[in-house]
């Protein structure tokens, strides 16, 4: 469903939108995903490269029947979840105060 926009609306968005404020939380915000994101994915591969082009390292048994392969498997579940929780404090501390003050002067510009 498209939801439609009065003008009102979409005069108070660009005004937000070209605010000191905006440009605040939208730099803060790529500033923490962009390299995290380009951290996460050398990560993965190299899990994946050490897959492919390491098969010894990768079968090297750590305990028993466990090795490096599966090891490095299970960290990217901790890494993922271990970025969502840093993620979730970031935004918390950082952008969510911006974007509830943003979208207050919205809500408060449109219902003038």
């Amino acid at each position: 469903m498209i939801e439609r926009t009065t003008a009102a609306e979409d005069a108070a968005y660009a005004r937000i939108h070209s605010t000191e404020e905006f440009r605040t939380l939208k730099r803060k915000y790529v500033g923490f995903v962009v390299p995290v994101t380009i951290g996460f994915m050398a990560w993965y591969l190299l899990y994946v490269v050490c897959s492919n082009w390491a098969p010894d390292l990768m079968n090297a048994k750590i305990v028993g029947n466990i090795n490096v392969a599966l090891v490095f498997g299970l960290l990217q579940f901790v890494s993922t979840f271990a970025i969502a929780i840093w993620y979730s404090k970031f935004s918390v501390k950082n952008l969510d105060p911006l974007a509830d003050s943003l979208r207050a002067e919205y809500d408060e510009e449109i219902t003038r």
